[in-house]
């Protein structure tokens, strides 16, 4: 255990944490996140390559579909290289600053994340809902406006949040508990008073994913009682398919995020690499499935996908 004495943010460096109890595995254990994360990173460029290259995918669902590959893919990014140099080389420190710039990227493409999920929440609602004015109300503009947003609102809170972090002493052990930099627990080791920065942190969860999560919800609720009304069966069996790739993002990203936060909270006797293993899939899965929901469960992805890999042109 690395112990120091009390200093000013400036002045030192973490100590990130592989599996622990398990640190002579971590050569074998790097074998499937590589895997992982190259599931991920091929998986969210193609979906990424062939909504640009295809001109039958440039419709507003797709371009949401686009920025939910965007953000899986800067949030596999943001921790590749901390997770695979603890696998690999047993690359343990971060300075303090390189912690921040990794804590702005993991956060901020998080709450990006969800601000896609429910922009997408609200194109199903107009789809199914309103589907004669589904074409005037989701224009190119408006989309690209919609895109500038998300990356706004997912950003611009992080920037006073982490300069906070600044302004603290760190006087306990630097050993974090994860591969990575995560707000929560670097706040964790320090002295001093981090009132101010739990209840803005706490404000900003709830503002971003917290109210997303409830809008998301209410989106589902009024297309649920729209999709009842419909006569036919096989309308709203129609109706209910467009909506289960979303609905199953939804839950990849939002069952493992409210897994961590528990354990962060009520997890204080479990055993460590417990902490690790939901952090690590809190970040890996959703880029990991997202790719593969999508492929297998919209055709026009499939298909589009097919065209572009695997046939030839004569």
């Amino acid at each position: 255990m690395y112990t120091f004495p009390s200093e000013t943010s400036a002045s030192f460096i973490f100590f990130l944490t592989g599996i622990p109890g398990l640190e002579t595995s971590h050569t074998w254990i790097s074998i499937p996140f590589c895997c992982l994360y190259a599931i991920a990173i091929s998986g969210n460029s193609m979906i990424l390559f062939v909504i640009i290259t295809e001109s039958s995918l440039h419709e507003p669902m797709y371009y949401f579909l686009s920025m939910l590959s965007f953000t899986d893919l800067g949030l596999c990014l943001s921790t590749l290289v901390t997770v695979l140099g603890i696998f690999w080389f047993n690359v343990r420190e971060i300075t303090f600053d390189a912690c921040i710039g990794q804590m702005f990227f993991i956060h901020g493409f998080t709450f990006m994340e969800s601000s896609v999920l429910l922009v997408m929440a609200f194109d199903r609602f107009i789809a199914i809902c309103n589907p004669l004015r589904y074409a005037m109300i989701l224009t190119n503009s408006r989309i690209i406006a919609v895109g500038f947003a998300i990356i706004i609102r997912g950003t611009t809170a992080l920037v006073p949040l982490l300069l906070l972090l600044k302004r603290l002493s760190f006087c306990q052990s630097h050993v974090l508990h994860h591969s990575y930099c995560f707000h929560p627990d670097v706040m964790k080791l320090s002295c001093s008073d981090t009132r101010i920065n739990s209840a803005f942190g706490l404000a900003i969860v709830i503002s971003t994913a917290g109210l997303d999560s409830v809008l998301i919800l209410l989106s589902y609720v009024l297309i649920i009682h729209s999709v009842l009304c419909i006569a036919s069966k096989e309308e709203r069996k129609k109706a209910f398919g467009t909506c289960i790739s979303h609905l199953s993002a939804v839950a990849i990203f939002y069952i493992p995020m409210i897994s961590l936060s528990l354990v962060h909270r009520f997890g204080k006797h479990a055993p460590p690499f417990v902490h690790t293993l939901i952090a690590n899939v809190y970040l890996l899965i959703p880029p990991v499935m997202n790719p593969i929901i999508y492929s297998v469960k919209t055709k026009q992805i499939r298909k589009a996908m097919l065209k572009v890999f695997f046939v030839k042109p004569s």
